[in-house]
């Protein structure tokens, strides 16, 4: 990627998360280099303990990551968090798709300004290592 494209992804992630951010710009921006120059964004899936997700996480390890997809699907109607996003898990020419956990709450606005307005559903590409999820800018 040139240095133009950088800043011009730079630019534009910073006026989507700004909004988000309470109108602070110049923290968008600091907040959309960083991701930039890291090359994405790598985080921590919440809620990997409940339910029978450690086993799912052992299952998903006999695969290889090529192989391993991650879709993101926001809930607005989950009664705990109407911003929450769930990360569902699923191996290419597998049956469907398993709950594996959610993006962190403080991480949801700034993964919506990666991909834009957030649609219903998208595939992403990135790796699940572990319960860690990275998101390629």
């Amino acid at each position: 990627m040139t240095s133009k494209e950088l800043k011009s992804k730079a630019m534009g992630l910073g006026n989507k998360l700004a909004p988000k951010m309470g109108g602070d710009r110049t923290a968008a921006f600091i907040k959309a280099w960083q991701i930039m120059k890291a090359g994405g964004l790598e985080l921590a899936v919440r809620g990997v303990s409940f339910e029978s997700r450690q086993e799912a996480l052992r299952r998903l390890a006999a695969y290889e990551p090529a192989r391993i997809r991650a879709v993101l699907v926001p809930e607005p109607t989950n009664p705990i968090d109407p911003a929450a996003v769930a990360v569902m898990v699923g191996v290419q020419g597998g049956k469907g798709l398993y709950r594996l956990g959610y993006v962190p709450r403080c991480l949801a606005p700034v993964v919506a300004s990666m991909r834009g307005q957030l649609p219903s559903l998208w595939v992403l590409d990135g790796e699940i290592r572990g319960a860690r999820l990275r998101l390629a800018a």
